[in-house]
């Protein structure tokens, strides 16, 4: 399936959207399972938001799917792209679906 990129006004109306087209799980309780086995997930949908007046705001909406089928969504503010994160396996299976398409 390949990744989609949206660009919606807020992070509530990407989730708003998101959850419309069955992506119903919160995968920010589920961290450690994405950190654990990151080739289980595959990211669907992608959205990021930049804060205008504060790069605090920036946050990146992450529509993924298991390999189980289960569809939902990880959201991770700025400050989560730290090493060891479930969001920062989540943006190298980004950059690896990047590199893994034809040309």
């Amino acid at each position: 399936m390949d990744k989609r990129m949206y660009h919606y006004a807020t992070v509530s109306k990407a989730l708003e959207e998101l959850k419309e087209k069955g992506f119903t799980i919160d995968f920010n309780v589920q961290e450690k399972r994405i950190i654990d086995s990151p080739d289980d997930f595959e990211i669907v949908h992608l959205y990021r938001y930049e804060g205008e007046s504060d790069p605090g705001d920036e946050a990146t909406v992450f529509g993924i799917k298991s390999s189980t089928g289960e569809k939902g969504v990880f959201v991770a503010g700025l400050s989560a792209f730290a090493d060891n994160s479930a969001a920062m396996v989540l943006n190298e299976l980004t950059i690896k679906g990047r590199e893994d398409r034809p040309e």
